[in-house]
């Protein structure tokens, strides 16, 4: 499979979501998906530390076993655990607690990519960053990004490293799909500039890129979708998004692919992206995953879909 480059580290274009470890699978299921995802070719496995409450580090440990050399393991920190507001936040109090924490639980002796989950306001980011270069220059973190971030946020972050000879940010993970393309309003660019790795989350809008829901039908039990409340599922099974993903569709099909393949593949083919993390229940859809990233869009074909998906562009 191909790689890119997450500063120093190089990562599959395509990659596991895992906050369905610990939540919808079980230690049974999430060492089915892994094995599935190694055998697959897939390095790249993203979590963080409010997963499962902490199941999905473990579980994610527990499935790579004596293979741990061969992944990239991705966590993030920042999100309020538990429910327990003094357990969340970009402190250097919690951060050091919060990265030992995670270490235990994944059972290694270092992250490859260490993440803030969300943007704390009531932490200056010098702090943060301070905190963060020190885990980098004790070897217990290998990268530092960002997850949520606007354009003003990462420009501010870089800007402090620079100015105070800090680690850098080296990537920022943000909803990004054909369904919500609100990255390309700023971030994109932010990122093409700066060198930064883009890693979209939602890549496949909560299941909608999938095929598997229709208009005016429930969502089929055990889904994304069935799981959620209703005003959360409205953000995905609306009217507009149907709109498109029947358009969609059709553009897929007519071309001998499914929406699916398009959703991964549309990202792929995004110069900023590094890596599709999709989230997966099954071995069998690790590899509809990986197949899906194998369709090389033209650029008639991206003309289209922007087309399509203007709105979303716009």
């Amino acid at each position: 499979m191909d790689t890119r480059r997450i500063g120093d580290l190089n990562v599959t274009i395509v990659g596991i979501g895992c906050n369905n470890f610990g939540r919808r699978l079980d230690r049974a299921g999430t060492e089915a998906v892994v094995h599935a995802a190694l055998e697959a070719g897939i390095n790249f496995f993203d979590t963080a530390d409010v997963y499962g409450d902490g199941l999905s580090e473990e579980y994610l440990s527990k499935a790579l076993g004596s293979r741990r050399d061969e992944a990239i393991i991705a966590t993030k920190f920042g999100a309020e655990i538990a429910g327990d507001p003094s357990r969340s936040g970009a402190s250097p109090h919690w951060i050091e607690r919060a990265v030992e924490d995670s270490l235990r639980r994944l059972d290694t002796d270092r992250i490859d990519l260490y993440q803030l989950h969300r943007p704390d306001e009531n932490t200056p980011i010098e702090d943060t960053l301070e905190a963060l270069d020190r885990l980098i220059s004790v070897g217990k973190v290998r990268q530092i990004g960002y997850s949520n971030y606007s354009e003003t946020q990462i420009e501010e972050a870089l800007a402090t490293s620079h100015e105070r000879g800090l680690a850098r940010f080296v990537s920022v993970q943000n909803e990004y799909s054909l369904l919500h393309r609100e990255p390309e309003h700023g971030v994109t660019e932010a990122c093409l500039r700066n060198g930064l790795a883009l890693l979209p989350y939602f890549p496949l809008a909560s299941g909608m890129l999938t095929g598997k829901y229709s208009r005016g039908e429930e969502a089929p039990a055990g889904s994304r979708l069935a799981g959620m409340s209703a005003s959360r599922a409205e953000r995905f099974a609306n009217d507009r998004n149907f709109d498109h993903v029947e358009q969609l569709e059709t553009f897929a099909k007519e071309r001998g692919h499914t929406i699916l393949e398009l959703a991964i593949s549309w990202l792929v083919a995004q110069p900023a992206v590094a890596s599709v993390i999709a989230g997966a229940t099954s071995p069998e859809q690790v590899w509809a995953n990986v197949e899906s990233a194998k369709w090389q869009l033209l650029d008639k074909d991206l003309r289209e879909i922007d087309r399509i998906t203007r709105d979303r562009a716009a």
